[in-house]
């Protein structure tokens, strides 16, 4: 990696998972269901989050959470009534598949109270995070467990000290949907230094193809940066105006890695749909049969 070099930096061993948003686009199932709790195939969208998260060896998790969020807590909380009664039943297998959720991080809570975009969400995690650096996962986006991105976004950060957005590469009429990374290259595959970052640009005034998905890494010089913040796109401390701000200041620099695997977007009806169907496609115990059904709805419909 030719214009990197090897910083002392504290090892990442904490996540910051933002999960206060109120789902509306999947209403009236989110009237009283978090939209991180709608099952995606048998456990809930949240759990694949935290599940990558530990797998990337991040234990130490904060969910900033907002009002009618307790099915969050109340998921990776123990159930001794239901634990007790499979017991009983002598189903062990069902027992160890609901302890698994309770024992699988150190997970705390934190609520966010107004809802004033992302960045502030991140700043909601600053006294739990402190000094060291840390990783932010957004819920709504799913990467598949064959194709991780957390560890070489880790690896980046304990090579530079900066901080660490995860690409995708979008088609260009659609990049309005997101932020928007110009880059340039570092000399390692993947991996590009970026020079700007520009939130929801109209195609034509776009700097890439470079769309900022919902994984980061973050060196704790993050915060004092998001409290100069002014409100953004939306009237919200956008972590997107905070990064563009690190990207021309800070002696580390931000680094994108640009992520070529599989994502599945549950913020999206159709997007969630796909990726219910297309994850239990692969499971052993449901993809032969799902498959072959499939095969037999799609040629029976019309074009």
């Amino acid at each position: 990696m030719t214009s990197m070099s090897k910083n002392e930096t504290a090892a990442v061993r904490k996540a910051v998972v933002p999960v206060a948003g109120l789902g509306t686009r999947f209403l009236p199932a989110t009237k009283a269901t978090p939209k991180e709790m709608l099952p995606v195939v048998d456990k809930p969208a949240i759990q694949y989050v935290v599940e990558e998260a530990v797998h990337a060896g991040l234990t130490d998790i904060l969910m900033v959470t907002g009002r009618n969020k307790r099915p969050l807590e109340d998921h990776f909380d123990r159930v001794d009534g239901l634990e007790a009664a499979l017991r009983a039943k002598g189903d062990e297998k069902k027992l160890e598949l609901i302890r698994e959720s309770s024992e699988l991080a150190d997970i705390h809570f934190v609520r966010q109270g107004d809802p004033l975009g992302l960045g502030h969400a991140v700043l909601k995690g600053e006294q739990h995070v402190g000094h060291e650096p840390f990783a932010v996962l957004l819920g709504d986006d799913l990467i598949d467990e064959r194709s991780p991105i957390l560890p070489t976004m880790i690896d980046v950060y304990e090579k530079t000290g900066g901080c660490v957005v995860a690409l995708m590469e979008v088609p260009h009429e659609s990049i309005n949907m997101y932020g928007c990374a110009a880059v340039e290259q570092t000399g390692t595959g993947g991996v590009v230094k970026i020079t700007d970052l520009v939130e929801k640009p109209a195609p034509e005034d776009a700097p890439s193809n470079l769309a900022v998905i919902g994984r980061y890494v973050l060196a704790p010089e993050i915060f004092p940066v998001l409290h100069r913040t002014a409100p953004g796109r939306g009237d919200e401390i956008q972590l997107t105006d905070a990064l563009k701000d690190l990207a021309s200041s800070s002696e580390q620099g931000v680094y994108g890695v640009v992520f070529t695997g599989d994502r599945y977007d549950t913020g999206d009806k159709l997007a969630y749909i796909q990726a219910v169907i297309q994850l239990a496609s692969r499971r052993e115990d449901l993809g032969a049969d799902l498959r072959g059904w499939l095969k037999e709805f799609v040629a029976g419909l019309d074009d």
